[in-house]
């Protein structure tokens, strides 16, 4: 009863921090504060009340269409809310309670942002990975596991090793395929090292390229696309980290155990 209890409210924690990266994905792309103003309609500007902004509840509530213009509501935004809410309970589930879950819960709703905005847009902001690299470095250093060992600590040299690898790498293949990969990417990776170390930044760079890959040869196959068709990664390489971060060491016991 108690777990159910914990988990019902790491839901409703995880849901109200969704409806705020809501916010980041509409507003970080287009230079807008995330401060404010307030949450409003797009479409009439009106500003929601308390009632029109609880997080997946409002949405069913309201029919999906604002209350004063009867705009459309984008699914995306309880579909938000809701994915953050499962991701923080599965890591809850997953890692317990502890300074390194908050780091985690962190990163989660820094991979979906991340993920909705370069659908969108096809960049990823600096303004999640800048502070991500510095944040990676720190908690690196001193509370997270690493993903591939989870009983030792990370340690600051191995996350400096996975940010410098995570931006070594990305920077080379930028430079080899002549921009056919986007400074976001190199600095989302550099992220994604320093909080997780160089391992886990070669298995999230082949699990993203293999997803990426598969998507797009479905997207060759079904809706007619060419070779040179644009496939955002960003969203590819956030599914390979977090498959990673909850796997990681399940995968390499598996990779080991095969040879």
């Amino acid at each position: 009863m108690q777990e159910i209890i914990l988990y019902g409210i790491v839901f409703l924690f995880g849901s109200v921090i969704g409806s705020f990266l809501n916010v980041c994905i509409y507003r970080l792309p287009r230079g807008e504060s995330i401060v404010l103003p307030s949450s409003h309609c797009p479409s009439c500007n009106t500003p929601l009340k308390v009632w029109d902004n609880i997080p997946v509840l409002s949405y069913i509530l309201l029919g999906g269409k604002c209350r004063s213009c009867k705009a459309k509501i984008s699914f995306r935004y309880p579909m938000v809310e809701a994915l953050n809410a499962l991701f923080y309970v599965a890591l809850i589930w997953r890692f317990g309670i502890g300074w390194h879950t908050l780091i985690y819960f962190l990163l989660a709703s820094a991979l979906i942002v991340i993920t909705f905005i370069d659908l969108d847009f096809q960049i990823i902001p600096d303004s999640i990975t800048m502070p991500g690299i510095f944040i990676g470095l720190v908690s690196g250093s001193l509370m997270l596991p690493d993903p591939f060992l989870r009983w030792a600590m990370l340690g600051y040299k191995a996350s400096m090793i996975g940010a410098v690898t995570g931006f070594g790498l990305f920077y080379a293949v930028a430079v080899l395929s002549r921009g056919g990969m986007g400074g976001g990417d190199i600095k989302m990776m550099a992220m994604i090292g320093a909080l997780m170390g160089w391992k886990s930044v070669l298995l999230t760079t082949f699990l993203g390229s293999l997803l990426g890959s598969v998507w797009g040869i479905s997207l060759m196959i079904f809706k007619g696309k060419g070779r040179k068709t644009k496939i955002p990664f960003g969203p590819y390489l956030a599914a390979g980290t977090i498959i990673t971060l909850f796997y990681g060491q399940e995968i390499l016991y598996w990779y080991l155990g095969r040879r």
